[in-house]
């Protein structure tokens, strides 16, 4: 089921309104076929995997990152159809499908055939791999991954806006990777108009996953830009992004404010770099704070790590 992650991983940001799945063949202690969802969303990886091992999935064990899909498409046969039909032995999967159309009719479909299932395998890490996709079906909206990158007394800036380069290439470096894994990117007004920042991604044989930009401005002020480039009103309104199952929110203090005053971040990443500038421009303006108590509970550490001189801090946001 760890490589099937890993292989889902491949497809994140490029698979929307489909979710990002892996799939692994394993026959006999071998691996005869892998798989993960295409860009645009197809194939999928059930089929991707099905049409490397050909006839030895038949009595194999497949391991996929969500229960495979029931509904027919004008795209492709049902993923749980194409694996009745190779006769594995077992599958086994990390999540059930919340899409309707499926919801746990492929598991019903497999076992009706005679292959065994099991579920719940890696469920955490699944849950993680395809947040985008879930957190779109139960909410309708994307996603959202909020990046800061500050000194270690929490600014952005010196107090004249210099920023360039407050972090280290490592960090840079992965910024740009954590860009790749997102369909869109977005930044508020003041920053575009400011920076004029690129956006896109600039690692060698990743360009073409560059993300499409996004930009947080006022109705009331004309377009400051022209083009494919979106624009939005208020954090709530990423729900109408299409085909935006994650978002990544670069900047500024503002525009990050204003995504943690509306409880829209899920994701947040931490970039400390090793200096202190002091009287500079913080990371954060208000975020609607009534009470310091209210502060505690709602971020969980779940990796951290050092790139180069700098350190990474990556937070989720604590759910029910």
């Amino acid at each position: 089921m760890a490589g099937a992650l890993a292989l889902a991983a491949r497809g994140r940001g490029r698979t929307a309104p489909n979710p990002n799945v892996g799939c692994v063949i394993v026959r006999d202690g071998r691996v005869v076929g892998r798989g993960w969802t295409q860009p645009g969303g197809r194939p999928h990886a059930e089929a991707m995997a099905l049409a490397e091992a050909r006839e030895a999935a038949e009595g194999a064990t497949v391991y996929v990152t969500l229960e495979p899909c029931a509904h027919a498409s004008p795209r492709g046969p049902a993923c749980s159809d194409l694996l009745v039909a190779a006769r594995p032995a077992r599958v086994v999967a990390a999540l059930t499908d919340p899409d309707l159309r499926t919801a746990g009719e492929g598991f019903a479909r497999l076992r009706a055939a005679g292959v065994a299932v099991t579920g719940g395998v890696l469920a955490s890490e699944a849950r993680r791999s395809i947040a985008g996709f879930l957190m779109r079906q139960a909410f309708g909206r994307p996603h959202v991954t909020l990046k800061l990158a500050l000194s270690l007394d929490g600014m952005i800036a010196r107090a004249d806006g210099e920023s360039r380069w407050l972090t280290g290439p490592e960090a840079r470096a992965h910024v740009h990777l954590e860009r790749s894994r997102h369909e869109a990117i977005l930044v508020g007004r003041s920053t575009w108009e400011m920076d004029r920042p690129r956006l896109d991604v600039r690692l060698a044989g990743l360009e073409e996953r560059s993300p499409t930009p996004v930009i947080l401005t006022s109705s009331s002020q004309p377009s400051p830009v022209g083009g494919d480039i979106a624009l939005i009103e208020t954090p709530e309104q990423i729900s109408k992004l299409d085909l935006v199952d994650h978002l990544f929110v670069e900047g500024g203090a503002a525009t990050a404010a204003s995504f943690l005053g509306a409880d829209l971040v899920d994701r947040l990443l931490l970039y400390r770099a090793p200096i202190l500038i002091g009287d500079g421009k913080p990371a954060l303006g208000d975020v609607g704070l009534a009470a310091l108590a209210d502060a505690h509970g709602r971020w969980r550490l779940v990796d951290s790590r050092m790139l180069g001189i700098d350190r990474l801090e990556v937070y989720e946001r604590v759910r029910d």
